[in-house]
């Protein structure tokens, strides 16, 4: 890992990194590799898939807390903290206008045009860096196994992802243990003086301070009825039980905020997780046109965007503060892992399920991306979704060969395979309309 990465040149790549984090957790996790592993060279693999595995076994947004992670290794607590935030700042920015849109207009017919191009090519970049990262983490047969089971129990078997993660860790942690230490030596781990640990664990208290004072506070000061007291207690919840990802606990948010609170009426919701799918950031920012949806409905009125933008501000302030705790709490000592041997080789064998992970991530986004229509496959303990074959989409299947062409064959920069396809998505928007 470089030691001489100036604080202004890693700003600067974590915006970028924040504008283009398109495509999910596969896409925003390839951006990083490409931008901080390959052309960068900030971190070696082993370092950036050490990260990796433990962001993946945490609740919350695993791309969101591995900028953060990186962040911390870089620059200490002020690195997390400009990583993690610059990360969501442009995607809730996108979010929160897109949201007020919405209820104004509700015609974005030219903004899903341009989305429409650059998902196609967040989809060929995917592939592109699941490629690279299978060909360097998975170096054994044992390895290679472990990436089509976890992909085949994901997939194929719906199976919980802490399941499927703890598992393979698990299993060659007892192997490890049974085979005792190698002869190998890990890199030497990052060791970070007694001030920077006390400040990270300074860092991790002000987070759990502010995350329940927020909710103290507001409980205090508008009462457990009122709807911005609602809205943070809800999404508290769910930033704790957000394992695997959005899409493990949309459903329960999309039921409870329709027949339970109201804050959404049936439908909306699918119309939030298409903003959130075409826009930068965390998928999981959905849960800010919810909270903006919620408040707008029923503080608000149709007078007012106030009321909405303050229920947007707190479903984002709550969802995503305890990301920064959960890292900031463990990461100094998560480096210091890599000194144990069992436990490196548990995280060497989470490495090679994440890269399972990744292509299942992968796979479902370019399904959804060139089909319409979903069904789901459910015999004999199988539970997988399948395209309706009829539903492809011809504009999608063609802006996607290109996309290919220009990353696999022109071998074109990411800029401009990003530009190109946006700007064909948008015209053929435009035409259809």
């Amino acid at each position: 890992m470089r030691n001489d990465v100036s604080f202004r040149d890693a700003l600067a790549v974590w915006w970028r990194i924040g504008v283009l984090s398109f495509g999910g957790p596969a896409g925003q996790i390839a951006l990083m590799h490409r931008e901080l592993v390959e052309e960068r060279r900030w971190l070696d693999e082993t370092r950036f898939l050490h990260a990796l595995n433990y962001c993946m076994l945490l609740p919350g947004p695993e791309a969101q807390q591995l900028a953060t992670y990186v962040g911390w290794l870089l620059h200490g607590v002020r690195g997390g903290l400009v990583a993690g935030l610059l990360f969501i700042l442009p995607g809730a920015l996108a979010i929160l206008l897109l949201s007020c849109l919405y209820v104004t207009l509700g015609n974005l017919a030219p903004v899903e045009g341009l989305f429409f191009g650059l998902k196609a090519a967040v989809l060929a970049i995917v592939c592109q860096a699941l490629l690279r990262i299978a060909g360097r983490a998975l170096t054994s047969t044992f390895t290679r196994v472990l990436a089509v089971a976890g992909f085949i129990a994901l997939f194929v078997f719906a199976l919980p992802f802490p399941l499927v993660v703890l598992g393979a860790g698990g299993l060659a942690y007892l192997l490890a243990r049974g085979r005792g230490p190698t002869d190998s030596r890990p890199e030497t781990p990052l060791q970070p003086d007694r001030a920077g640990e006390r400040r990270a664990r300074l860092a991790a208290l002000v987070c759990l301070l502010l995350w329940a004072g927020t909710l103290a506070g507001l409980s205090l000061m508008l009462g457990s009825s009122h709807p911005l007291t609602q809205i943070a207690n809800f999404f508290f919840r769910m930033a704790v039980v957000t394992f695997g990802g959005a899409y493990a606990v949309l459903s329960y948010v999309a039921q409870q905020a329709v027949e339970q609170y109201h804050w959404l009426a049936p439908g909306e919701m699918l119309d939030g997780l298409g903003l959130a799918e075409t826009t930068p950031g965390p998928l999981i920012l959905v849960t800010q046109f919810v909270g903006f949806l919620g408040a707008w409905r029923h503080l608000g009125g149709e007078a007012s965007l106030l009321a909405g933008m303050a229920g947007a501000l707190v479903t984002t302030w709550v969802t995503f503060l305890p990301c920064f705790l959960w890292i900031f709490a463990g990461a100094p000592y998560v480096e210091r892992l890599r000194e144990h041997h069992a436990l490196r080789e548990a995280l060497a064998a989470i490495t090679a399920v994440v890269v399972g992970v990744i292509a299942n991530l992968a796979l479902w986004f370019g399904l959804n991306f060139l089909f319409a229509d979903m069904q789901r496959l459910q015999a004999l303990g199988v539970d997988m979704p399948l395209p309706v074959l009829a539903s492809l989409g011809l504009p999608n299947l063609l802006l996607t060969g290109l996309a290919f062409v220009l990353v696999f064959l022109l071998r074109l920069n990411m800029l401009i395979t990003l530009l190109c396809c946006a700007l064909l998505g948008m015209a053929w928007t435009l035409i259809s309309l």
